[in-house]
């Protein structure tokens, strides 16, 4: 199928798209913005499409995909929402203070910052002018010294 032909496809058959999710219930505006991500989905995956008698029909069953899609995102969010929220325990923070003053200063920078922070190992090489390789090394030195910690106290 061409690229012309699919254009005269879409413009004689997305409002038929759009009555199609309509009949399902689905608001008019949220139809129509539905019907159109279907039909560029369409364009994007056009080599899959087998017949091309059977255009609106493989158009309207992915509308009809996509609206499934986003209702079940909606029905997962709300159930979420519903859900209360955990209680904080801080006694793990706080063993990791206490585990982490074992370490080596430098490691224990290292280990923070990668662990607790987020930083990457090559962010930290960079800012403190090291390799890679030695942040690893560190990263390595403090976990170890942490675990040989932890079966100390356990």
């Amino acid at each position: 199928m061409t690229a012309e032909v699919y254009g005269r496809s879409y413009v004689r058959s997305f409002r038929s798209t759009v009555r199609f999710l309509a009949s399902r219930g689905v608001r008019y505006d949220l139809a129509e913005e539905i019907a159109q991500a279907a039909w560029v989905k369409g364009w994007q995956h056009l080599s899959q499409l087998r017949n091309e008698s059977m255009l609106l029909t493989w158009v309207n069953t992915i509308a009809l995909n996509e609206y499934r899609r986003k209702q079940h995102g909606a029905v997962v969010l709300e159930l979420a929402s519903n859900i209360a929220a955990p209680r904080v325990d801080h006694s793990a923070t706080i063993d990791a203070h206490r585990l982490l003053k074992f370490c080596k200063p430098k490691d224990k920078e290292v280990l923070e910052q990668h662990y607790l922070q987020g930083t990457s190992v090559s962010e930290i090489a960079g800012a403190n002018g090291w390799s890679e390789t030695a942040v690893r090394i560190r990263l390595l030195r403090a976990r170890r010294s942490v675990r040989s910690n932890i079966r100390a106290c356990g």
